[in-house]
């Protein structure tokens, strides 16, 4: 495996831990990736429920949430520690202010076009960009604003395909289309990529994520021009996953047929392990009362079924009865829980013996 270079970063192992909330992604899997070579990233997606005894104020809540795992994150290791922000939270530019004054390593933003995120930057930020993109037009749309608007050019470029866990950049149709695989838009993205580069002069890696579970999956999508991979499930079924044991073992007890893809309230598609309560949720027996939070821009709780964010929240914790798990497509292969040391070196053989079937 080749080392992952992001301007003046630098991860041993080309791997990227996927942002994952509400808190599944903390300080604890962060840097538990960081010091086993790869990047480590900090899920800011509902910080402020988990951190709700600090202040029943949402937003003040988030922001000393991320503050208290980055700093969390930094105690346990020196590698490379990011924060993922959804464009649609509410609190969008709050927590990328956040992470550049405590200057997080990089920021990813995807689930939606983060076309102001170089706004945010001061002259002595240290912080790097990196959009989450479905396709290269819309990469091409954000890198106009970036580069025209800011004079800024992308330090890396998150591609995510269909056969991701959680919400999903694509409509229900597109979901099974072949021309939106992962393996289809890949070398568009790097084709859109390299052409910046050029015009740039500037080294801007491609990351490549959705459905990559094993060695092999990450030397063939290299192979197709990507210079790193990002994984998300792989990681919950980890010692060092935030999450609640209940929570790891809904991936480890899946079937392929548990794996389904659900409408969550903030009006995209998503993919999750069905349970009870996503049951309940198609026999119309759930109803919010009110929101509570304001959290996605999107959401509309006249229209929404449950509080997405109680409802992931449970799940973090364990309350499977009253939530559920956002899952990648391969969830179900998950049969036991590693060391996350012990899971980059599964995947560094995987890599290593695809390419020594190859030399015959």
């Amino acid at each position: 495996m080749k080392e992952l270079k992001i301007g003046n970063l630098l991860a041993k192992v080309p791997i990227v831990q996927g942002g994952m909330g509400v808190g599944i992604s903390l300080s604890g899997l962060a840097s538990a990736v960081a010091n086993a070579g790869g990047v480590g990233v900090i899920s800011s997606a509902g910080l402020g429920v988990i951190y709700n005894e600090f202040s029943k104020n949402f937003n003040e809540a988030s922001i000393f949430g991320l503050k208290e795992e980055l700093r969390k994150a930094r105690e346990k290791t020196r590698g490379i520690v990011g924060v993922n922000i959804m464009v649609a939270l509410t609190n969008f530019a709050d927590m990328v202010k956040t992470a550049i004054a405590e200057k997080a390593d990089i920021i990813f933003a995807g689930a939606g076009l983060p076309l102001n995120l170089p706004s945010f930057l001061k002259s002595d930020s240290t912080t790097k960009l990196a959009p989450i993109v479905s396709s290269a037009r819309a990469l091409k749309v954000i890198c106009r604003r970036w580069v025209g608007e800011y004079g800024y050019v992308p330090d890396a470029v998150v591609v995510e395909g269909p056969k991701a866990g959680g919400h999903l950049g694509y409509s229900h149709e597109q979901i099974n289309d072949e021309a939106h695989s992962l393996e289809s838009i890949v070398p568009e993205v790097v084709a859109a990529v390299r052409e910046l580069e050029q015009q740039h002069g500037k080294h801007i890696p491609v990351i490549a994520g959705g459905g990559i579970y094993t060695g092999e999956d990450i030397y063939n999508i290299t192979a197709l021009g990507a210079d790193a991979v990002q994984m998300g499930t792989r990681f919950v079924a980890t010692e060092e996953c935030d999450a609640s044991e209940k929570f790891k073992l809904s991936y480890i007890n899946a079937t392929e047929k548990d794996v389904e893809i659900i409408q969550s309230p903030v009006g995209m598609p998503g993919r999750a392990i069905h349970n009870g309560f996503l049951e309940a949720v198609k026999e119309g027996l759930k109803k919010p009362k009110a929101c509570p939070f304001n959290c996605i821009k999107t959401c509309d709780v006249t229209h929404s079924p449950y509080c997405i964010m109680l409802a992931l929240y449970n799940a973090f914790k364990g309350r499977m009865e009253n939530g559920y798990a956002f899952a990648g497509s391969n969830a179900w292969r998950c049969d036991k829980i590693l060391k996350v040391s012990e899971l980059i070196d599964e995947l560094k053989a995987g890599f290593e013996a695809k390419i020594a079937s190859l030399r015959g």
